[in-house]
């Protein structure tokens, strides 16, 4: 591991050369105002917990701090409306396009574009980015990491080639000052990333420009989030890293130690208090659990990682959210991902003529892929699971997120063919995949269908010859898109896959959704 950390001085790009933010410079809110953040999310100011976790402050926090401390004890204080003097209240993103009845759904979701993409802004809690870039959905203001991948592919449909740029550029940016890309452009994200992307975003605007320098360019960047993901970002870390192994801890912030040599990954968030977005909701849940509080809202944060949150997955019981448990459980897809930031370091090594790290990489690969073989592979039930590496064995919840290997093409040919059974078998419906095969409520279970699942699991299947079984997935997913968009004129976060008419999701004009749709109607 130590001939890997040497690299990261080989390269010196700054992508952007405004001065850098860092970690420091932004706090949450819940860090920043204390007491007075507690009282208002426990006194139920606002129905939303997110609310004041987005709000703007009119004054500097000492200010407002100082107010609030003078005067909570007198007898006719009212926190609501001190917070209404101090604060100003978040604003939705105005939905500037009004479609016609006559529209048609591809020039729908390619019409949205200039609604969803916009210039970048700061304020309260939201990180300010560098370049315009497309937000998550109508009426919102912010960005989030994983889902913007899925975004570039409704981009490349259109050659959008400049905004996908800016995309990269602005995730190359939050690297550069915070050393990893938090969820979302808030504050309150900093503590904790999503499943990464960043290297497959480069990937993909290389292959866009048919220019192997951009993936040089961002090598840099990419092997730096990817020393975040296993802890050695520096040497006092690398440090850490190597203590917790040698005494033998099963884990070390999103390292997993498995055996000698044997490391895979978790999703972890160091941070043992309730998430600023959704504090009442996490707070009611520690107590619900008779649990530790900070272990809960730990594994709450990993959760909310994933960008899963929530699903069964994740809790120990398979239904209830009180034994979430996302710490001790080494994910599938987070370590498909990152096997393919291995073999894209690699490639871009080898591009810079640097075979030493190229082949370096590629045994780390080579590494990973035989730990998910031998840890994450079930050959009886002939699909990929999560592995509970404190239990020492695997979950046993059958999820989308198996198909992520056959998405990176590291499955063998008769593991595919055996995923591709169960997909057909278990998982495909008439409006498309279910997300897992457990209906506990949660979002990421059962009937809930999602754009970036489908696309995954088409591009796995067809990667290992099963066009047929793609083909119908896809034509599947498209009517559920088209029947809900004919009826309501919109598209959607997700669908019900086992009955397509019902319209659960709320956020509407979903970039995501749109992207995917727009990719899989734009193939011949």
């Amino acid at each position: 591991m130590r001939r890997i950390f040497l690299s990261l001085g080989l390269i010196i790009i700054v992508f952007a050369c405004s001065s850098p933010l860092t970690q420091k410079d932004l706090k949450s809110p819940d860090v920043e105002f204390g007491e007075l953040f507690r009282e208002v999310q426990q006194k139920n100011v606002f129905p939303d917990s997110r609310t004041f976790a987005d709000c703007t402050p009119n004054a500097d926090a000492s200010i407002i701090l100082k107010a609030y401390n003078e005067q909570k004890t007198e007898p006719n204080f009212n926190l609501k409306q001190f917070v209404s003097d101090n604060f100003t209240l978040p604003q939705g993103f105005e939905n500037s396009y009004k479609p016609n009845p006559n529209t048609l759904p591809l020039q729908y979701v390619n019409d949205l574009w200039a609604t969803l993409i916009r210039k970048p802004e700061g304020g309260g809690t939201l990180i300010r980015l560098r370049k315009s870039h497309p937000f998550a959905g109508l009426g919102e203001r912010e960005m989030y990491y994983s889902d913007s991948y899925f975004a570039m592919l409704g981009l490349e449909t259109i050659t959008k080639d400049s905004v996908i740029e800016n995309m990269v550029i602005n995730f190359a940016q939050l690297i550069q000052d915070f050393g990893h890309i938090p969820s979302g452009n808030r504050s309150y994200y900093l503590s904790r990333s999503q499943p990464p992307f960043f290297a497959m975003m480069v990937k993909l605007l290389t292959d866009l420009k048919k220019d192997k320098n951009v993936l040089i360019q961002a090598i840099p960047q990419i092997q730096k989030e990817y020393y975040y993901w296993m802890a050695i970002e520096d040497e006092d870390k690398r440090k850490l890293t190597e203590e917790a192994r040698k005494r033998g801890a099963k884990a070390h912030q999103k390292l997993v130690f498995l055996a000698k040599d044997a490391t895979l990954n978790r999703y972890f968030d160091e941070t043992q208090t309730p998430r600023a977005e959704v504090y009442r909701e996490d707070v009611a849940t520690a107590k619900k659990s008779g649990r530790k509080p900070e272990s809960v809202y730990q594994d709450l944060r990993a959760g909310a990682e994933s960008g899963w949150d929530f699903s069964s997955r994740w809790l120990r019981d398979g239904k209830s959210i009180e034994t979430i448990h996302t710490t001790e459980i080494a994910p599938i897809d987070l370590n498909a991902l990152l096997y393919q930031y291995e073999m894209i370091l690699s490639e871009g090594y080898a591009a810079t003529n640097s075979p030493a790290y190229a082949k370096s990489f590629l045994e780390l690969a080579n590494k990973r892929k035989e730990l998910i073989d031998k840890y994450l592979w079930n050959e009886s039930a002939g699909f990929y699971f999560d592995y509970d590496f404190v239990a020492g064995k695997q979950k046993e919840v059958y999820s989308l997120a198996g198909v992520y290997p056959l998405f990176f093409k590291m499955a063998t040919p008769q593991q595919a063919e055996k995923v591709a059974k169960v997909i057909e078998v278990k998982f495909l419906q008439n409006g498309g995949l279910m997300t897992t095969l457990n209906s506990t409520g949660l979002k990421y279970d059962g009937a809930n269908g999602f754009a970036a699942f489908h696309w995954v699991v088409i591009q796995g299947l067809r990667n290992y010859g099963f066009d047929d079984l793609a083909n119908t997935i896809k034509v599947n997913w498209i009517n559920t898109n088209l029947e809900t968009y004919k009826k309501t004129g919109k598209t959607f976060e997700y669908y019900n896959v086992v009955e397509p008419s019902k319209i659960e999701s709320r956020r509407e004009g979903y970039t995501t959704t749109n992207s995917v749709l727009a990719r899989l109607l734009s193939e011949e």
